[in-house]
């Protein structure tokens, strides 16, 4: 809390925050930066072992590899999301399991099953994107001037 808003609490409310401070559990911030590593890693990992899968066992190369194992990650978040696997790792793993693509996968199909008894339209197809949708949004957007930067620097400066 900032030193202004302080300033405005009532003495109640000071001790109320002090008291509040006083029990607040600590945080495990190693052991949680660990777990994050650990998952986030693996997930990577699993990716990478995804990709070498599709060059070895298919006719992709390194670089068309890419979007069948995007795919087959978000598949397998969506599944573990389904069956309720993905909050229990994410509850162990805390940021780890934020990567992107796990963690979008889980984003939307969490949605979609919180919001499934309100039917398929209303329910799962307006709520879905609620959070992913954001996301996609400014990340096109971002694309978008740093596609008219790059354009503008190797064409007009150099």
């Amino acid at each position: 809390m900032s030193d202004k808003k302080k300033k405005t609490l009532t003495p109640t409310q000071k001790e109320y925050q002090l008291f509040a401070k006083v029990r607040e559990p600590k945080r495990p911030l190693l052991m949680n930066c660990l777990r994050a590593f650990i998952a986030g890693g693996t997930i990577c990992a699993l990716g990478q072992a995804i990709t070498l899968f599709y060059t070895t066992f298919f006719d992709f190369t390194e670089r068309t590899a890419g979007d069948p194992t995007v795919a087959t990650l978000i598949l397998i978040g969506a599944l573990l999301t389904g069956f309720g696997v993905y909050d229990r790792i994410a509850q162990w793993a805390g940021a780890g399991t934020a990567v992107p693509v796990t963690g979008f996968a889980n984003a939307i199909a969490s949605a979609a099953i919180e919001h499934r008894s309100e039917g398929f339209v209303l329910g799962v197809g307006s709520n879905m994107f609620k959070l992913a949708g954001p996301v996609i949004v400014f990340g096109v957007v971002a694309a978008f001037f740093i596609g008219i930067i790059h354009y503008l620097i190797t064409n007009l400066g150099g």
